[in-house]
Parts: C-alpha cells; sequence; structure tokens
C-alpha cells in the first residue's frame, strides 16, 4: 500500500486491455457498449453501456444471476434478456 498526499492507494497498476466497442439495434433497445477484457477480476469483464453510463464486471455465471443486468444496467427484464443474450456471446 503506498500513499500519495491525503490519498492511499490500495492498489495501481497498469495492464494492457482488450476493447470491443460494439452498437447494435435490438428489438427493444439500442445498445452501445465497451466490453473491456482484463486479466483483472478473475477473468470477467468490464461492460460499460455508454449511452447509459452504467457499467458492471460480468463474467458467464453472472448472465444467469435473475436480475442482476435489470439492476446493473437499470433496464427492463425485457432489454436485460436482450443483452442477456448478445453477452453470452461476446464475455
Amino acid at each position: 500500500m503506498s500513499q500519495h498526499g491525503d490519498w492511499t492507494f490500495l492498489y495501481d497498476h497498469t495492464e494492457e486491455t482488450k476493447t470491443r466497442y460494439v452498437s447494435f439495434i435490438g428489438v427493444e433497445n439500442r445498445y452501445d457498449l465497451a466490453i473491456i477484457r482484463t486479466k483483472n477480476f478473475y477473468g470477467k469483464s468490464i461492460v460499460l453501456n455508454i449511452l447509459t453510463h452504467r457499467m458492471a464486471i460480468l463474467g458467464q455465471k453472472d448472465l444467469d444471476e435473475p436480475g442482476y443486468l435489470e439492476e446493473a444496467f437499470n433496464m427492463s427484464e425485457a432489454d436485460a434478456n436482450e443483452l442477456r443474450e448478445f453477452l453470452y456471446l461476446s464475455i
């Protein structure tokens, strides 16, 4: 743990990541996403909804959790199901 001024850092490191930007229109909604693959977070991806500025750290198992996407992205069940279907193939 290091300290700089008034801040105490729990960690501070730089990593090369792979980022995919994707925009698509489903039946229910439009989705503009950034999917960031990283070695952090136990192999999960950071999924950022660019339109709503909401994000979640997601793995395949998280997609099966009832209500998880609805809560994380503040969306309806229909929108979450559409996003879930895409993310099953993308993360």
